[in-house]
């Protein structure tokens, strides 16, 4: 088993005349919660689909666990986009049987757990449910599951901030250790204490890939106040590629 998990060598993803991804280069290795942070339309979403083989590269190389991505890295990636994509008339014990099925690595008990800690009755229809608490059911589906990587797209945006200590908690005590979480947001202060590397993107390109530690030592600042430094010039609002 590769000690490097991520693989990017050129990484570039335009869409028309708009560059997405500008020819990265970047390695992330197991047991590690990494922060992919930068404002709305630097590339964090594009990378992440990239990742999942949701969309493909306009060009460079792009590998997980050593293999191209395609049916083997998507069996080990436990994805969770940004937006709700279940049917309505669902519950949250259909989305955990039809899960079991899909996925061998998916635990059915450890959903059902996770639901009692988050209180979300299992047996609810999505309907009825909150915004919040429809995706606190897609974050039980994503970590109840034995993946190597772990790909969470902005997944404390739409709860408040009361609740995020909560879900980062859940993420904390429910990934496996042997495989590595990337968390997309520009939230940094919120998931800061929980990182162990960070990675700036800023218009398609990595500004920085360091550890936690390194940063704080290096710059004598926080991860949340060298991004604010480094993005200060650049507004949050606008869509994500």
């Amino acid at each position: 088993m590769s000690e490097t998990l991520i693989t990017c060598r050129g990484l570039t993803k335009t869409y028309g005349r708009k560059t997405a991804l500008a020819g990265i280069d970047l390695s992330v290795g197991r047991g590690k919660i990494v922060g992919l942070l930068g404002p709305n339309g630097s590339g964090k979403t594009t990378l992440i689909k990239l990742l999942c083989g949701l969309i493909q590269p306009s060009a460079g190389e792009l590998a997980v666990d050593g293999k191209p991505i395609g049916p083997e890295t998507k069996a080990i990636i436990s994805y969770l986009p940004d937006r709700m994509y279940f049917a309505n008339w669902m519950r949250a014990v259909d989305l955990f049987d039809l899960f079991r099925d899909f996925y061998s690595d998916f635990d059915h008990e450890r959903a059902i757990a996770m639901c009692h800690s988050l209180g979300v009755e299992p047996k609810d229809r999505l309907k009825t449910m909150s915004k919040g608490t429809k995706e606190k059911v897609q974050l039980v589906l994503v970590m109840a599951r034995k993946a190597q990587l772990y790909l969470l797209d902005e997944p404390i945006a739409g709860v408040d901030p009361a609740a995020r200590d909560f879900i980062l908690r859940t993420i904390l005590t429910n990934y496996n250790e042997e495989g590595t979480v990337l968390i997309s947001t520009h939230l940094i202060s919120d998931i800061e204490k929980v990182l162990d590397e960070a990675i700036f993107l800023k218009e398609g390109k990595i500004m920085l890939h360091e550890t936690v530690d390194n940063i704080r030592q290096t710059q004598g600042k926080s991860v949340d106040a060298l991004f604010r430094d480094i993005f200060r010039a650049q507004p949050l609002e606008g869509g994500e590629f």
